[in-house]
Parts: structure tokens; C-alpha cells; sequence
């Protein structure tokens, strides 16, 4: 199944995408699964859910005092400018999974490395390829996610509805949370360029 981690909807302050076309659009790319991660809130994933239950992910990515943390299966917003250990003990409580997004690109609010070791037990997956961070700093997020044996994933991080569908996850069928973490340490990083060129990992 084709999966997407990370990406957004109107209701993030820097996207004007609906939902009903981020249904169709997700649909005519053959994504599987969408986590919708709006920036601070989770009302547009919760209402997805409610559109679309097969193929949503309810998520978030959340502000904290220093990087950006994204909640992945949430049952409620996450609020802003907490510390990250409490944002991420939030989803945890929640049942759900805590994914680094962007985690070195230092054109984007990220964690040091350092402070990344240091929250490491309570880090689930990292991104190790965003299309919007620059080479260097994903090549760098994959070596930290192999160095503390964190799953690594791929995201879209789009923004608007063409951005949809040039990369996600290729993995098995999941139930659940834990499931769905076990099964993505095994999944396949999917990049396909605006050219058409696609690489898997």
C-alpha cells in the first residue's frame, strides 16, 4: 500500500487545499493512506476522517518551544509551544506515534542533533527525505535515524495539490499503531521527481 506522512489542507495557515480535493487528488495518485498533519491543529484530520475513514491518518504537526513534532494517529489537537517532551508524551498518551519532520534543515524550525539524541526515547520515526530540505541536511537525518535506530520515513510535505503524490511510503497492509510502526521500519522510500524520474529505497 502507498502511503503519505505528511502533508496539509486549508486548514494549515500556508495551504489552500480542501479536503474534498485532497480526497481526489490522493485517489487519482493511488495513495492508500494520507496522514493529514495541518500545522497546530488537527480539525482538518478529524474531519477527513469523518469524509474519508479508509483513507486517513488523523495527525498534526505541532510547533513546540523548538523543533516541530508531528503526531501521527491523535485523537485530539496538540497544542502549540509546549516543551517537546510534553508534546510528544501527548501523543503518546493519545496512543499514537511521534514523527520528526525536517529534522536538520536549517531553513525550516528544526531540533539540533543533539537535543534529537537527547529525545530519542520518545521519538518514534524521523523523516529522512523531505523535497523542501535541502540534500544535505536529509542526508544527514538518515544517518542520525540509522545512528539511534529510529525507523526512517519519506513525506510529501505538500502544500498544494500538485505537490501530492511524488513521494510516499510503500508498505504492507496494518493494524494499528505498533503494527503500522513495525511494518514501516520495512517499507520502501518512494520519490518520483516533477520530470517523472522515481526512485525507491
Amino acid at each position: 500500500m502507498r502511503v503519505d506522512l505528511h502533508l496539509h489542507s486549508r486548514y494549515s495557515h500556508d495551504s489552500f487545499t480542501s479536503l474534498d480535493a485532497l480526497i481526489e487528488r490522493a485517489r487519482e495518485c493511488g495513495l492508500d493512506r494520507i496522514a493529514l498533519t495541518d500545522h497546530n491543529t488537527a480539525e482538518g484530520a478529524l474531519e477527513l476522517a469523518k469524509l474519508a475513514p479508509e483513507l486517513t491518518i488523523v495527525g498534526e504537526e505541532a510547533k513546540t518551544r523548538e523543533g516541530e513534532v508531528i503526531g501521527l494517529f491523535i485523537t485530539r489537537r496538540v497544542p502549540p509551544y509546549l516543551r517537546p517532551e510534553e508534546a510528544m508524551d501527548q501523543i503518546h498518551k493519545m496512543g499514537g506515534l511521534t514523527y520528526i519532520p525536517h529534522p536538520l534543515d536549517r531553513n525550516r524550525s528544526h531540533f539540533r542533533s543533539e537535543r534529537i539524541v537527547e529525545l530519542a526515547g520518545r521519538i518514534d520515526i524521523i523523516e529522512t527525505y523531505n523535497p523542501w530540505a535541502e540534500p544535505g541536511a536529509n542526508r544527514a537525518a538518515a544517518e542520525l535515524a540509522a545512528e539511534l535506530g529510529k525507523v526512517g520515513a519519506t513525506g510529501s510535505d505538500s502544500h498544494g495539490i500538485e505537490e501530492i503524490g511524488r513521494s510516499w511510503m510503500e508498505m504492507d497492509e496494518y493494524d494499528g499503531p505498533s503494527d503500522f510502526l513495525e511494518k514501516l521500519a520495512r517499507a520502501r522510500h518512494v520519490v518520483t521527481s516533477a520530470s517523472g524520474t522515481t526512485r525507491r529505497a
